[in-house]
């Protein structure tokens, strides 16, 4: 009932926008497929180059924008991406609208903020993508045990939604040394508990884009990633998800100061902020184009 009341309403539209790689996106551009929909895709050409990295999300960003006609990518790596596989729709560098809202939010890219609330550095804390799941925590607990251990950090775990994987953490890390589970927050409280960090181990793709902007250093608990940008932009590395390696890598910005404050400097890899303004203008652009928006709904 669903789908075809679905159906019925991308029937009667002349373009379906989806963003991100999420199932549902997949669903809204498939139904625009079906009945013969333009689809424009905002963060097209994000690719991992590992389909299991992340599953589902890399097949479906890639079945979106084989047969998208407008892909807005988030920056020339994405854009280079899609001109590689040959994609038959238009392609835009937008940049990204989650850095237009963390600029709504903050208002402005701020200096970094060093938590210096505290006595020792805070460590933040997020893990729930697939591939981390179950038995996968046990080497992440495991680290973030020892890190808690050395008394050097205070340690703040965001709980995730899931709340199989919210419960695994709890029996892992429970009452242990200074580590404190807390419990999942909008969008709005992740930007404020990334403020208040000294640094960030996460799995997360949005959390990619937002720290490099916020300048707090990020770890991240991947061996790959489809936002390599923020890798080449010195904001953040790739420590995947063995205990050795990611106590080694906390503790290497804890004992190199030089390298956590060029790690700490505020970069923009993912755009300025203006991504939202840009996607909107090409898009009526567009419609004008094909002759489904006159020039003066336009203006």
């Amino acid at each position: 009932m669903v789908a075809s009341a679905f159906r019925s309403v991308a029937e009667q539209t002349d373009l379906i926008m989806v963003q991100g790689d999420t199932s549902s996106a997949l669903g809204g551009a498939l139904a625009g497929f079906d009945v013969g929909t333009a689809v424009a895709h905002v963060e097209a050409g994000l690719r991992s180059h590992d389909p299991a990295m992340p599953w589902p999300e890399e097949d479906n960003r890639v079945a979106i924008d084989a047969r998208a006609s407008l892909l807005f990518a988030v920056t020339e790596v994405s854009a280079a991406n899609l001109r590689a596989e040959d994609v038959s729709g238009e392609i835009h560098i937008t940049g990204n609208t989650g850095i237009d809202a963390l600029r709504e939010h903050i208002g402005r890219i701020p200096v970094p903020h060093l938590a210096a609330v505290h006595d020792r550095p805070n460590l933040l804390v997020t893990c729930h993508r697939r591939e981390n799941w179950g038995a996968a925590f046990d080497p992440i607990a495991d680290a973030l045990l020892q890190l808690g251990a050395s008394r050097r950090l205070r340690i703040d775990v965001l709980l995730p939604p899931n709340p199989m994987m919210a419960q695994v953490m709890r029996d892992k890390l429970a009452g242990c040394f200074d580590i404190r589970l807390r419990p999942p927050v909008d969008h709005v409280g992740m930007i404020g508990a990334m403020r208040q960090a000294s640094l960030i181990l996460s799995d997360s793709g949005g959390v990619q884009e937002e720290a490099p902007a916020l300048g707090v250093p990020l770890l991240v608990m991947r061996t790959k990633t489809e936002r390599p940008e923020g890798v080449a932009s010195g904001n953040m590395r790739l420590v995947g998800s063995s205990s050795e390696r990611i106590a080694a890598e906390v503790t290497r910005l804890l004992d190199e100061p030089a390298t956590y404050a060029d790690m700490a400097q505020p970069r923009l890899p993912y755009g300025d902020g203006h991504a939202a303004e840009r996607i909107a203008n090409i898009t009526l652009d567009w419609l004008s184009r094909q002759g489904r928006i006159s020039e003066r709904h336009i203006a």
